[in-house]
């Protein structure tokens, strides 16, 4: 057997890999997102004050040879090992990317692969390991933490997509549609209340308005400070751990958070009324978007109620995360209204 017949016959065992590394990335990069999230929470944004090691080392050390490293930043061990943890996984995710890219350059041959897609994966996972970086040495600013959450729902997002692509490798696409406008106003509107979260989270504002459905007992709170909450343009250098504005601008945001709340549910609401009427392919799932919606908007309520309980804290962020992905899902469905289910023809490399 020659090497091109060798090319041909293995080009479907290398896409079934791809598929599944696709598959194993999403379930992966999920996990990772609710790690960091955890380690945020439990405050160990800075167990390590030092990356990509801690203390100097590739593994959580002693005490002592820490104090020889930071003599003026005690260990955490616990700390420690739960941010060491999250760039384990993390440095995971990245080798995965990188087998993906071998694979699409070994399946660029094959009609429809999405090898642009699989290069992007990896580009932006090292853009997330510069974020993770940053968010050490810049003491947990919160733009560089707001970014890093943002980076984990893009990976995240960009996984699924090469799934998707993957999964219609070698069959025609009969029918392209359109994405409507009410799927990119969805979209948009979901992400910038990711970015409220992360935002609301790194400025530690999730408690700043308490009680529901008003607000430090008010519809409108008398004290909020929008120009300082929202002044992105903070001071680098001090230590941003539990945060460094005051509470009127801490309102601000959180106040925000939940009119952005408000608005992704409006969007959903009439994205899944655009279903009902016009495309009947997506009634199911945007049924199912707004019931993840209403158990957004529950435990939210509940993390006010009983101040920030953690359990409560990370379903949050899941709930986030498979909206996104449901949300995702309704735009594939929407773009390709029929695909062939011929059997696949592969071409050979051409040699000319």
């Amino acid at each position: 057997m020659d090497s091109n017949s060798f090319s041909y016959e293995s080009s479907p065992a290398k896409l079934n890999m791809a598929i599944r590394l696709s598959s194993l990335g999403i379930v992966f990069t999920f996990i990772v997102i609710l790690v960091g999230v955890w380690t945020r929470l439990v405050d160990a944004g800075l167990g390590c004050p030092d990356w990509p090691g801690c203390y100097g080392a590739l593994v959580v050390p002693n005490a002592e040879r820490a104090s020889d490293f930071a003599p003026h930043i005690p260990l955490d061990p616990f700390k420690a090992w739960v941010e060491m943890v999250h760039r384990y996984l993390a440095s995971s995710l990245g080798l995965l990317a990188i087998v993906l890219v071998v694979l699409a350059w070994k399946n660029r041959h094959l009609r429809n692969y999405p090898v642009g897609v699989s290069v992007l994966l990896l580009l932006v996972i090292c853009l997330q390991g510069a974020f993770g970086a940053l968010t050490v040495t810049l003491k947990l600013w919160p733009q560089v933490v707001t970014l890093h959450l943002l980076g984990g729902f893009t990976v995240l997002a960009i996984f699924f997509w090469l799934r998707c692509r993957l999964g219609v490798c070698q069959r025609q696409p009969v029918t392209r549609s359109s994405l409507p406008r009410i799927w990119w106003l969805a979209i948009a509107l979901l992400t910038l209340q990711v970015a409220l979260g992360g935002w609301t989270s790194s400025n530690y504002a999730g408690i700043a308005c308490t009680g529901f459905p008003t607000c430090n007992n008010e519809w409108w709170p008398s004290y909020m400070d929008f120009n300082e909450g929202f002044h992105i343009t903070q001071e680098v250098g001090p230590n941003y751990l539990y945060g460094q504005l005051h509470a009127g601008a801490r309102t601000a945001i959180h106040y925000t958070h939940r009119i952005g709340a408000l608005a992704v549910g409006i969007a959903l609401l009439m994205l899944w009324h655009y279903g009902h009427t016009k495309q009947p392919s997506i009634r199911g799932i945007t049924q199912l978007m707004l019931g993840i919606y209403a158990l957004q908007i529950t435990l939210g309520i509940v993390l006010v109620l009983f101040s920030l309980p953690l359990s409560v804290a990370l379903m949050h962020t899941a709930g986030a995360a498979v909206l996104m992905l449901c949300l995702l899902r309704t735009g594939w469905r929407l773009s390709i209204a029929q695909v062939s289910y011929s059997p696949a023809t592969y071409r050979k490399v051409s040699h000319a």
